[in-house]
């Protein structure tokens, strides 16, 4: 009989957000597969849990999945957890959970912590609906494009940031976004947990004033709504981002979707207003 992957939430920051179920089961697997045994290792000696336990820290990720496959196929059962967080989610695991369900093994999730739904709910913005990006390129270029591609996503934007690139990315979203509501999210669930509310550009002069480090959420407003686009307003928001980099057929395409206006119509009188 094969075995089963566990794939368990582990806390974000405060060791006592762990569920009463993760714990069972970390204490009843046969091998504990970890981002990183070390990181590990205080929150399984907090526990008193003492397992086997296998690194698939960053490149080793592919080949001690395989080894993770053989124990899972020889019928022992494995507990997979991130340094914090969910497995998978803007962390490794997805190579192991995507073979294991490939080799028809059983997969079941242990939820709990999430630094994205952690800061949702306390951001005071909408959750109806939202787009989770994860983290953002680290080259300006590369992150400019995502951004600019996002502009007009009228849900709520959800990403990750490290503190190294905080600033940057606040002066690109200032830059692509405007004045959008926004809230930062500083080390959720830790000692010096902290959140900044405001526009893109207040936070990122609060910011400036306080001590830059840790993991950062970073939740941006969706694009206002509340008005019917006009042909001139839809025009002019064409022209914005064919200057910010994007061809007129993928700006037209863009404002026209966002707003249910003709493509057809937007694009003869986007050639014929220059």
């Amino acid at each position: 009989m094969k075995g089963t992957l566990y794939v368990v939430s582990t806390p974000i920051g405060n060791l006592e957000d762990i569920t009463m179920r993760a714990l069972k089961v970390l204490k009843e697997v046969d091998v504990i597969a970890a981002e990183d045994t070390r990181h590990s290792l205080k929150l399984l000696t907090h526990y008193g849990i003492s397992k086997p336990l296998i690194s698939y820290w960053g490149e080793r990720e592919k080949v001690k999945s395989e080894e993770i496959l053989e124990k899972l196929n020889s019928g022992k059962s494995v507990a997979l957890i991130s340094d914090a967080g969910t497995p998978g989610i803007s962390d490794p695991g997805t190579v192991l959970i995507k073979r294991a369900i490939e080799e028809g093994l059983h997969v079941i999730s242990i939820p709990g912590p999430s630094a994205v739904v952690a800061a949702l709910s306390i951001s005071g913005l909408s959750t109806e609906e939202f787009t989770f990006m994860g983290f953002l390129p680290p080259k300006k270029s590369q992150r400019q494009k995502i951004l600019k591609d996002l502009s007009l996503e009228p849900r709520t934007l959800v990403f990750y940031e490290a503190p190294h690139r905080i600033l940057e990315t606040l002066i690109d979203l200032e830059e692509i976004f405007g004045e959008r509501k926004a809230v930062l999210v500083k080390e959720l669930s830790k000692i010096h947990e902290e959140v900044l509310r405001g526009s893109i550009s207040e936070i990122s002069k609060m910011l400036k004033k306080t001590t830059i480090a840790g993991e950062y959420v970073l939740i941006i407003e969706g694009k206002s709504e509340d008005r019917k686009l006009t042909t001139e307003d839809a025009l002019s928001e064409i022209s914005s981002l064919m200057k910010k980099g994007l061809g007129r057929k993928e700006a037209v395409r863009k404002i026209a979707d966002a707003y249910g206006l003709s493509k057809k119509e937007l694009y003869d009188k986007s050639l014929s207003s220059e």
